[in-house]
């Protein structure tokens, strides 16, 4: 069981949650991932690989939707994992999720801090080190925003979503009401959809979208904090899912219906060429604060999910004691929070943009999204459908097609899928070597 003296309150509405998703979902990804999608694909066609991201999304969304409505406590995936393995196998897949958590998240940290740092210059231009102290600080100040009550924080989370869904509106609008060239996502004569050539290029440019969509999950993290959770978890991830998909795609069009896709793939600071076009330099001045917006705002939700994973299995007893205490009068995870924090302000201090989003991936895809949608079926087959408070639509028709989209994409990640496997090998031989000193159940029941 969990350890009932650590307790979190379910303060979290439904559109908090939705609006905690939704900015960690946009972010700085799709402004810095767009001309990367479009110099792998090398046509029009690249916006096959956002609808591609969105419907891994959406079939990823369902398993996270079940599971979170079942178990909804703080730290989402382990607690899947952990429930679904078993006694047998429960605590190791748990751990494991645990253990890449403490790396991938900070690398997430790091990553949209480093974007951020990079569009920072297109208002002021930066020397190496320069971008580097202002990722950092960057990092510092969400610590600061968070370190306070979960009823404060999902006041801010309404705050920063009214202001991304405002100004991804505002690029929707302007590219439409401004339209020079007439884009088409058909195939021309010399395109096809065809042959293993399209797929594996689909697959390369389909890593960098799905990034842009990574974020729909993290409500599962906070599912200690979140009112009526078996109603409100699955409504957040599809509204989330849905609308950042619309918005996408929407955008995507808009911004290519300016700049010519040929042009568009040579370009830095998509938005702000994009504002700069229509409305001139200082439009797309104010366009690059807003970017920078979201970049912020998607850097608070994802340090606020991320430092809850740690937080759960300390409080089950399968992690380090310590990060399972909460701050005295604010009620926080504050030792997990700064963990988290602190090691992706350090990260954005060692890495590039375009090191970490394939490894991110590649980190993630085999111990949490394909181990969790198997999971799925062993909780189903071992408990069955009754008590389900969400029964995913179709299944198992999404649990086949996340497995198959996961590892294509896995495979797509290139080299840095051994990197996915050595720190899944790694987990398992430091799991098995430290066991011992963990005095948790062996199996952890969550409350419901």
């Amino acid at each position: 069981m969990l350890n009932k003296n650590v307790s979190l309150k379910r303060e979290i509405s439904l559109i908090q949650a939705t609006s905690i998703n939704m900015i960690d979902m946009v972010g700085i990804g799709p402004f810095v991932v767009m001309p990367l999608v479009i110099r792998i694909m090398g046509n029009n066609l690249f916006l096959w690989a956002w609808v591609f991201g969105a419907i891994t999304a959406l079939m990823d969304g369902m398993i996270w939707s079940e599971l979170g409505a079942m178990y909804p406590a703080a730290g989402g995936s382990y607690n899947f994992l952990r429930e679904a393995y078993g006694k047998k196998w429960g605590r190791m897949m748990s751990f494991l999720f645990v253990w890449q958590t403490c790396l991938q998240a900070p690398l997430v940290v790091a990553s949209a801090s480093i974007g951020f740092s990079q569009y920072f210059c297109y208002l002021v231009p930066l020397n190496p080190l320069q971008r580097k102290l202002v990722s950092g600080a960057v990092v510092l100040l969400v610590i600061f925003l968070l370190y306070r009550k979960i009823e404060t924080i999902g006041k801010i989370s309404v705050l920063l979503w009214t202001g991304v869904i405002t100004i991804i509106l505002w690029i929707i609008v302007s590219g439409f009401t401004h339209s020079q060239v007439a884009y088409s996502c058909l195939p021309g004569p010399h395109d096809s959809f065809s042959g293993i050539g399209f797929s594996l290029l689909l697959g390369q440019a389909s890593v960098k979208t799905i990034y842009s969509y990574l974020g729909y999950y993290n409500v599962c993290h906070l599912g200690g904090e979140i009112r009526n959770p078996s109603r409100n978890i699955p409504l957040s991830i599809f509204i989330s899912i849905f609308g950042i998909a619309i918005l996408y795609l929407c955008m995507n069009v808009s911004i290519v219906s300016v700049i010519p896709w040929q042009e568009a793939v040579k370009s830095d600071f998509i938005v702000s060429s994009f504002m700069e076009r229509i409305y001139g330099t200082r439009a797309a001045m104010l366009a690059t604060v807003l970017v920078l917006w979201i970049a912020f705002a998607s850097l608070f939700a994802i340090v606020l999910g991320y430092s809850r994973i740690p937080f759960a299995a300390a409080a089950d007893g399968s992690f380090f004691p310590v990060f399972a205490r909460l701050h005295p009068t604010k009620g926080f995870p504050h030792i997990s929070l700064l963990f988290i924090g602190g090691v992706g302000f350090l990260f954005s201090f060692m890495f590039k943009l375009t090191d970490v989003i394939s490894a991110i991936l590649a980190m993630r895809i085999l111990v949490q999204f394909v181990a969790q949608a198997i999971g799925v079926v062993l909780l189903r087959r071992r408990n069955g459908t009754e008590n389900l408070p969400f029964k995913m639509w179709l299944y198992p028709l999404p649990v086949l097609f996340s497995v198959m989209i996961w590892l294509f994409v896995f495979y797509s990640t290139g080299r840095v899928a051994v990197l996915g496997l050595l720190l899944a090998i790694g987990g398992v031989l430091v799991f098995y070597l430290t066991r011992n000193l963990w005095k948790g159940p062996d199996m952890g029941l969550v409350s419901r």
